[in-house]
Parts: C-alpha cells; sequence; structure tokens
C-alpha cells in the first residue's frame, strides 16, 4: 500500500497511522510548520489516529549551521502550535522532532541543563503530553550532529489507541539494544522519524525491517524529502508488520501514508512464534 488513502478504521481492534512525509526546506522554519500542520490537518480528515512527523522537520537535519539559531525550548512555539493541533483535530501527534534548547526548557526532565538535543514529543488526542524521546545516538559520520547535541537519557512508552508506543530517531536504527529495552516495557510499534539520505537505501530498509522480525512488533520509519547542500532525502517512509512485512510504503516524494494495524497482530506472532522467550541474558 502506497501513497494517501482514505478509509476510515472499521474496528476498535485497529489503529490507523499516518506518516507525514514531508518536503523540508532548510532553514525555512515557518514553511515547514505549516506544511507538518497541514498534513495533520489531512489526516485527520481521514479518521487516523496517530500522525507521525520526521526527524528535524523545523530546520531541516542537514542545516547544521542553523540549529542554534531555530532552536527552541520543550514549550515554544512549534510544539505548541502542534499539541493544539492535535487538539483541535482529535489526533494523536509524534512531533517528529525539532531542536530543543535545554536551557530554555522547564518541567520536561533532563539530565542536561543546557545545550541542544533533538527532541521528539508524542501529544495524545486532547493535546496532552505523552511522551518525550530526545535521540540517544548523535550521528557522527561526515556529520556535525554529534559537535552540536547533547544525547538523550530518558526512554519512555506512551498509549494510543490501545497500542504500546516507543520512539527512537534515525540513526538509532542501528542499535539494536534500544529497541530490546522499549520491547521490554512493552512496545507493540516503534515508531522512528528519520533523516535518512540517499545513498543508503539498502540500509534503511534492512534496519528497519530487521528491528521489527526480532522485536516482534510493528516498525513505523517517517523520513522526510527534499534536498539540501550536501545531502538528498530518500524518503520510502514505511510500516513493517511484526514478521517484518512492509504493509505501507512510500517513494521519495512528498506524501501522507497512512495504514491501519492491529495491536492483536502482535499478540498473535509472538504466540505463533515466541522467540522473544528465547532470549537469554
Amino acid at each position: 500500500m502506497t501513497g494517501e488513502r482514505t478509509e476510515r478504521r472499521p474496528s476498535e481492534d485497529e489503529v490507523t497511522i499516518a506518516l507525514a512525509q514531508l518536503e523540508i526546506e532548510a532553514g525555512d522554519v515557518p514553511g515547514n510548520v505549516d506544511r507538518a500542520l497541514a498534513a495533520i490537518s489531512r489526516a485527520a480528515d481521514r479518521g487516523v489516529d496517530l500522525v507521525a512527523l520526521p526527524e528535524l522537520f523545523t530546520v531541516g537535519y542537514f542545516a547544521f549551521d542553523l540549529y542554534e539559531r531555530h532552536a527552541e525550548p520543550f514549550a515554544g512555539e512549534t510544539f505548541t502550535r502542534l499539541r493544539e493541533a492535535a487538539a483541535d483535530h482529535d489526533v494523536a501527534v509524534l512531533a517528529g522532532s525539532i531542536v530543543e534548547d535545554l536551557a530554555a526548557t522547564e518541567a520536561v526532565p533532563t539530565p542536561a541543563e543546557e545545550g541542544l538535543a533533538n527532541t521528539a514529543a508524542l501529544f495524545d488526542s486532547s493535546g496532552e503530553l505523552e511522551l518525550v524521546y530526545r535521540k540517544h545516538h548523535l550521528f557522527g559520520y561526515e556529520s556535525a550532529e554529534r559537535e552540536l547535541l547533547v544525547p538523550g537519557e530518558r526512554l519512555e512508552t506512551a498509549d494510543v489507541g490501545g497500542f504500546t508506543v516507543g520512539v527512537t530517531t534515525c540513526y538509532d536504527l542501528r542499535f539494536p539494544e534500544l529497541y530490546r529495552e522499549l520491547v521490554d516495557a512493552g512496545a507493540e510499534l516503534i515508531c522512528v522519524p528519520s533523516a535518512w539520505p540517499y545513498p543508503r537505501i539498502e540500509h534503511w530498509e534492512t534496519l528497519s525491517r530487521a528491528r521489527a522480525i526480532e522485536n516482534q512488533c510493528y516498525v513505523a520509519t517517517i523520513n522526510g524529502s527534499g534536498s539540501f547542500a550536501d545531502a538528498t532525502l530518500l524518503g520510502r517512509s514505511s510500516v513493517y508488520d511484526p514478521w517484518g512485512v512492509a504493509v505501507a510504503s512510500s517513494g521519495d516524494e512528498p506524501t501522507i501514508v497512512t495504514t491501519t494495524i492491529e495491536p492483536s497482530r502482535v499478540e498473535s506472532v509472538r504466540e505463533e512464534f515466541p522467540a522473544l522467550q528465547d532470549r537469554r541474558s
């Protein structure tokens, strides 16, 4: 299933998710946020339960020289507008991530008292904060992220429509132990806001599929679209089921990928093939 779908979820045991593969323009924070809000509105009109946005959709991941200029406190304009959009449209919103100014953030615990973080937030359909995730693994290969940002420490889960949801970000896909921690915490759906560039298509698809297979859970990868001075995002936002089958995917153009998933599917796969029970420490 590729692209935009319009049907509403047919039963209470199903959750419809929308992956907003946005066109991201470097440094155009107002335009990027407006595109995110428009995608939330369109997805909500189709009756989805959760809309997920890409990594650093505000400033653009590869616009490293603009991070400090566009950093915001957690309660700044972007998360405030997305929180309000969630409540206005009665839909949960995973605010992919922004550059957070930790020194200006209050009431959201973090060991770091200053610096910048790559921060995602999950708001429920009434606009209440359910989960905060600051990217744990910072990319150093041909990237300034590790020099500019502070790694996160918190790892939380939240409930969305009967699903226990966890969040990781982009480069985290290469570190399977993080996903094991989330599964041990009960995660059945792991969302991965990302800014994954060409040419590493095989890595993107293989790692995402592997995280779903080895943890017997849904993995939803939300990538951006667009080009920067030194990189082009490859898109291909996808949802993998607990067998590792891609049940929804896209190309590299801006789109909204939607699909319906079932919490009971996770339970049935784990019962049929109980690999997680055979783990040894």
